[in-house]
């Protein structure tokens, strides 16, 4: 611990280092509040992402439901005497799918709706660059490289425009609060 026990950091070679924290509390508490806001905008924009991983993980999950319906249909017809045993589980497998099917429906609407409020917020940012950027990784789901390929830019000079961008979407979004 270090001076008022408070936890004291430590450098790459496990040291005390008292300037680690001299420079955390050198940022001042607005400094900290507009990283937390941004962060928020970030998480508001990544929303999209998630929902669509959820509805292809869903997806994946009812073609996984159609291959077993097809073995316990093959294995219904296949089988002399009684089949009421897998004319059950095929009942359940069919209301295994209809639910999942019914799930994806719903996180589609969902997914359309949070893309078009993200995209009115996009469209609100000042620089075309922007929203070019926040189009790519936010409704088109790209990768960091991806997008810099796709706009020529470096990695470092990316990420300074996205900051940037996301400093306006976080204004938005607080002046909706």
């Amino acid at each position: 611990s270090g001076i008022g026990g408070g936890l004291m950091h430590r450098n790459s070679e496990g040291y005390a280092d008292p300037t680690a924290g001299a420079a955390f509390a050198a940022i001042s508490r607005k400094e900290r509040r507009e990283m937390s806001e941004t962060k928020k905008a970030k998480e508001y924009m990544n929303q999209a992402y998630r929902i669509d991983h959820r509805i292809n993980a869903k997806i994946e999950q009812v073609s996984s439901l159609h291959s077993l319906a097809t073995k316990a249909t093959s294995t219904l017809s296949d089988m002399p005497g009684s089949g009421t045993r897998n004319v059950t589980r095929m009942e359940d497998i069919i209301i295994k799918i209809i639910t999942l099917e019914n799930e994806i429906n719903a996180d589609i609407d969902t997914l359309v709706d949070l893309k078009r409020d993200i995209m009115s917020y996009i469209k609100r940012v000042s620089n075309p660059e922007y929203q070019t950027l926040l189009e790519l990784r936010y409704l088109c789901f790209k990768t960091w490289e991806q997008v810099a390929v796709d706009m020529n830019y470096s990695m470092q000079h990316l990420f300074r425009l996205h900051d940037k961008a996301l400093k306006e979407i976080t204004g938005f979004l607080a002046d909706e609060s």
